[in-house]
């Protein structure tokens, strides 16, 4: 067993994260199994430190102002640990990625070629007020064979401090190195300023929060970063759109969390299905709490509709609110959305066949949808126990991130003696 390191300061604790890193490496599947399972029965065993840690930071988030949609993104239930330790065991009984063949062949001399899976090494996690983020990242970098460094910012200071104990000793306890999963929140913003200076101790930051958050890192750090992105979601409805296919997928869409990235944060409806879906839409939308935001256009059908603001479409709001706007065709449709999108998910609702495959077509995003609700993005949902990130970037990764965008791959190549002539 590796001892757990008693580091000072940043670069003493990404080197042991690092050193660990090589001994995680190497371990079997059963033995990280065994480890995610020791971890699943700790979450549930310390549930009342872990709510305990929870309310703390609830109480100063509330003396602070903090905004309703990162309280809720902050608060941990009892149910919710509950749903952090079966995700853990999901991403347990998961087909372990690393080894995996990815192509091989065997060249006319005999010598034989296989491109396989490895681990990154070590991830690096930057995110605000999510302490289910620390779990959800900690497990699926675990799973694929990476230590992981962990700033969830000190919004979750208190909760992520508590978590990061209990992961590491359920890790430690099961021979695996504790420093497999190390947090850094104690040092700061100075802390995070190194993380992203750390290049070859740290080999992929992911960040995960506000459009801020994930511009800041991206223009600032060294470390290779693979970018999730803030979600400006749409929901178009169709000509030929059912009416209460429409209004389902709308209101889910924006109010089973609002707070979240996968929420819709415009509806936009073309002109000839107006008459049909607006008034029992915005009924929806109404009794749901939901205040609607629209073009002059809009606002000219109903006295529900509110003036939209200068910057609407470019809006996340993570809360219910919703712009509406108007729009005459499937094209101007698109062309909206490529406008103001951050590329995350996108769905139409439509009985037109034809309209449907344009719009998968031509819509360039993460996730593109045909009559179903944004909320389906989720490596929850995927079928990856949980997610690391959802990516909105074209590289290596796109769309919710599980076990197998956490690795990278090398070449084997295995011969008798054979030289290149």
């Amino acid at each position: 067993m590796i001892k757990a390191t008693s580091a000072n300061t940043v670069r003493e604790r990404l080197e042991a994260v690092r050193y660990a890193s090589r001994a995680l490496a190497i371990t079997t599947g059963a033995e990280r199994v065994a480890a995610l399972e020791a971890i699943a029965v700790a979450l549930e065993r310390d549930s009342g430190a872990i709510l305990s840690a929870n309310e703390k930071d609830l109480a100063t988030g509330r003396e602070n102002g903090l905004a309703e949609g990162l309280l809720d993104r902050l608060t941990l239930t009892a149910d919710r640990i509950v749903e952090l330790s079966a995700a853990v065991r999901e991403i347990a009984a998961l087909v372990d990625p690393l080894g995996q063949v990815v192509r091989g062949s065997t060249l006319a001399n005999g010598v034989r070629i296989e491109q396989v899976r490895v681990p990154f090494g070590v991830v690096g996690a930057i995110y605000e007020a999510r302490p289910n983020v620390t779990v959800d990242i900690a497990a699926l970098a675990l799973r694929s064979g990476n230590a992981v460094v962990l700033r969830g910012g000190s919004a979750a200071l208190a909760s992520n401090t508590q978590l990061a104990a209990t992961l590491r000793g359920a890790i430690e306890s099961t021979g695996l190195p504790a420093d497999c999963i190390q947090t850094i929140d104690d040092f700061g913003r100075e802390g995070a300023t190194e993380l992203m200076r750390s290049r070859g101790l740290v080999d992929v930051l992911i960040p995960r929060g506000s459009a801020r958050l994930i511009e800041t890192v991206v223009a600032d750090s060294t470390v290779p970063v693979i970018e999730t992105g803030a979600g400006i979601v749409h929901v178009y409805v169709d000509a030929d759109a059912d009416t209460s296919m429409a209004v389902s997928v709308v209101l889910n869409a924006k109010t089973h969390r609002p707070s979240v990235c996968n929420a819709a944060e415009t509806v936009l409806i073309h002109r000839d299905a107006v008459s049909r879906v607006l008034t029992a839409l915005l009924d929806a939308l109404r009794q749901a709490g939901v205040s609607v935001r629209g073009d002059a256009e809009a606002q000219g059908l109903s006295a529900d509709v509110e003036p939209a603001a200068v910057d609407e479409w470019a809006t996340e709001h993570l809360n219910l609110t919703l712009g509406l706007h108007i729009v005459g065709t499937l094209d101007e449709a698109i062309d909206h959305i490529a406008e103001y999108s951050t590329h995350h998910t996108e769905s139409i609702v439509t009985n037109n066949v034809r309209n449907a495959e344009i719009f998968l077509a031509r819509v360039d995003s993460a996730v593109v949808m045909v009559n179903a609700s944004t909320r389906f993005t989720d490596g929850g949902v995927f079928g990856f126990g949980a997610e690391v990130g959802i990516s909105t970037q074209k590289l290596h990764a796109r769309g919710p991130m599980g076990v197998t965008e956490l690795t990278s791959t090398k070449w084997l190549v295995r011969g008798d003696g054979q030289v290149r002539d």
